[in-house]
Parts: structure tokens; C-alpha cells; sequence
């Protein structure tokens, strides 16, 4: 028999503990994928959040008074800037994987040497990269249009991060567990919506009855939505230290689920 050169063997690639090469990779794909298409990425968010400012700033006129010692367009905007970050982040997530589920070309990710923790991680990163920089264009964006100050900037990073992270983490259950669009547009519909609305954006809680303050306070938009809002106008309808912990604690679940979920091949391995 004749035995191979040396030169010719196959042998396992060692990549560490991380292979960050393929992380990396991975990654900038996935912030080449949305940037290919900011128009609809980038841009569509704030022509949303900005229509939202305009028709309750007609709607309500100059008759509704402050809130939180702030006008009400003030106390609205970094409300309606979180909002895009966490649909976004839950819409980048989701459509990679569904994509790759359509199209076929998600035995890429399951053929390369990546791990579930690589995988996960590169992608949910990705929507939180898409998230800040949604982040960053409508700050800019409307501290031109309202007055938006900026009391903490630490606490708007964190909030933001965390917000994001978490809808990320979420999109990609539900792109494991989508088999077509209609089912995300479902979780969009029944879960994301709903919780964002009903989360504080566009009202104090402290003006709903104690039955319904005790659901806000439940509710894990509302401490995502009144943490960043703080981290503007230095004031909340609830607990920061409260919130931080139980996004800290839900961010950590949430993602052991994700990456447990990709791991075990869920209705991506036959």
C-alpha cells in the first residue's frame, strides 16, 4: 500500500476554543447582508419612527401636557428610537435564518466549522450591530427635529445592548422554529407588537390603573423601553435596578435557548 505523503494528510483543523476566523467571517456576511440593502435596513426604521412622531405631534397638537416633566414629543422620541431597535434586531435575526432555511444554503453554516456558540453568537451580533447603527442614525436624526437630551449615556448603551440582544436571541428561536414567513410574521404580529405597544412608548404607566401597571410591569419591553428612555431624560415609570436585572437574567436565558436549540439541530438536521 502505498502510504500518502505527509503533505497530503487529512487531519483536523485546530482552531482553539473559538475559531474566530469564522466567527469573524460569519459576522461581516451577516452585516454585508443587511448593509447590501440599507435602504430598507437602515433607512425604512427611521421614515417609520419620524411618521409615528409627525401624526401624534399633529394628532395631539400642543394640548397634551408633559410627562415626566418633559414634553410629550420629547418623552416620546427615545421611546419610538427603542422600538426600532428592537424590531430590527428580532427582523435580522429571523430572516437570516429563514433565508438559509428557504434557499437551501443553510448547510453552509452546518458543514463549516463552526460551533453552535459561534453560529449563534455571530448572528445575534450582527442584529445588534444593525441595531446600533439604527440606533445612532435616529439620535442624530432627531435631536435635529425635538429636543432630546442625553442625561446618560452609560444607560442608554446598556438598555440598547440589552434590548437588543435579547429580540436577537428571539429572532433566532423563531427562524428555527418558522417553516415559512408566515409563521414569523405570527410572532411579529402576536408577540413583538403587542408587547411594544403596550409597553410605555407612547404613555407614562403611572396613568394606567394598578392592575395594568402591575401586567407593565411584567412586561419585559416596558424595562427596555424605560431604562433607554432614561438613559435621555434621566427619569422612569419603574425600577432601573429592577430592569437591569431581569434583562441581565433574560438576555442570559434567552440565549443558552437559542444556541441549546441551533445545538440540537432543531428543524434544521433531519
Amino acid at each position: 500500500m502505498v502510504e500518502l505523503n505527509k503533505k497530503y494528510q487529512i487531519n483536523v483543523k485546530k482552531f482553539g476554543f473559538i475559531n474566530w476566523i469564522g466567527f469573524k467571517s460569519l459576522w461581516l456576511k451577516e452585516c454585508n447582508r443587511f448593509m447590501a440593502v440599507w435602504q430598507q435596513t437602515l433607512l425604512s426604521p427611521l421614515v417609520s419612527s419620524l411618521l409615528f412622531l409627525s401624526v401624534l405631534s399633529l394628532a395631539l397638537g400642543n394640548n397634551r401636557g408633559d410627562v415626566l416633566g418633559y414634553s410629550f414629543i420629547s418623552f416620546l422620541a427615545p421611546g419610538l428610537i427603542a422600538m426600532s431597535i428592537l424590531t430590527q434586531s428580532f427582523s435580522h435575526s429571523v430572516s437570516s435564518l429563514m433565508i438559509g432555511k428557504i434557499q437551501g444554503n443553510i448547510v453552509d453554516m452546518l458543514y463549516a466549522p463552526l460551533s453552535a456558540l459561534e453560529v449563534s453568537m455571530a448572528i445575534i451580533l450582527a442584529a445588534l450591530t444593525r441595531s446600533f447603527l439604527i440606533a445612532i442614525i435616529s439620535i442624530g436624526v432627531f435631536s435635529l427635529i425635538v429636543e432630546l437630551p442625553i442625561n446618560n449615556i452609560l444607560f442608554i448603551f446598556i438598555f440598547g445592548f440589552l434590548s437588543a440582544f435579547i429580540l436577537g436571541c428571539l429572532g433566532f428561536i423563531a427562524g428555527l422554529w418558522a417553516e415559512k414567513f408566515d409563521h414569523t410574521a405570527t410572532v411579529t404580529n402576536f408577540v413583538i407588537t403587542p408587547l411594544s405597544f403596550l409597553s410605555g412608548v407612547f404613555y407614562s404607566i403611572d396613568k394606567l390603573p394598578n392592575f395594568f401597571q402591575t401586567i407593565s410591569h411584567i412586561n419585559p419591553f416596558f424595562y427596555m423601553i424605560d431604562g433607554f428612555r432614561y438613559g435621555f431624560l434621566g427619569k422612569s415609570d419603574g425600577s432601573i435596578t429592577i430592569g437591569l436585572i431581569y434583562l441581565t437574567i433574560l438576555s442570559i436565558v434567552m440565549w443558552y435557548v437559542a444556541f441549546f436549540l441551533y445545538k440540537k439541530g432543531y428543524k434544521i438536521k433531519s
